[in-house]
């Protein structure tokens, strides 16, 4: 799905499009519902508590499934395993941070509530830094993307005083581009 796709999706419904996505993944979704709510389409105090609570819960119940399936259910999912083994060699050496900040790591935000919980850590330890952890993070990016907001009415307010130094820059680097493409260095025969 693309952004302006996932944009309309939270414009038509707002808060609950949006605690689906958090609950599913969230990034994207909640940088948009961010910068709507900069834009006036939604409040960015219910964008907050809305995200928390689709993460905080989402990821609560991948905790659950990895506790209860176990390791036998990760290790069914093969392109998973570079990832969990990541995850479980992280939790081995940083447990409380890669707990507490899991949701702020690329490429493997996914399966680390499963891991988690196939690693058998207690379920209130989880809760609690879960529950710190989805607060920081749905504060964070949502002020993300309302100050994102705040940047591009900034940046295209003043883009009509830099347009012209733009589009020469822009002319430039095609020409630079076009004659690249057009006079590629001969290779040396043999």
């Amino acid at each position: 799905m693309d952004f302006q796709a996932l944009q309309q999706l939270v414009v038509d419904y707002g808060y609950l499009a949006l605690f689906i996505g958090t609950y599913l993944e969230g990034e994207t979704i909640l940088v948009i519902a961010g910068f709507l709510a900069h834009s006036g389409y939604l409040e960015l105090q219910w964008v907050m508590v809305t995200a928390f609570l689709g993460t905080f819960a989402g990821d609560q119940t991948f905790f659950y499934l990895g506790r209860w399936k176990g390791i036998a259910f990760l290790e069914k999912r093969p392109l998973w395993h570079s990832k969990t083994d990541k995850v479980f060699e992280m939790l081995h050496k940083h447990q409380i941070p890669v707990i507490l900040g899991f949701r702020f790591l690329y490429g493997v935000r996914n399966v680390t509530p499963f891991v988690i919980g196939a690693s058998k850590i207690h379920p209130l330890k989880f809760f609690a830094l879960n529950f710190l952890g989805a607060a920081i993070w749905a504060i964070a990016v949502a002020y993300l993307g309302y100050e994102f907001g705040d940047l591009a009415e900034t940046f295209l307010g003043k883009i009509k005083e830099y347009e012209t130094y733009i589009l020469v820059v822009l002319i430039v680097i095609g020409l630079a581009l076009f004659w690249r493409s057009t006079h590629k260095p001969e290779t040396p025969e043999e």
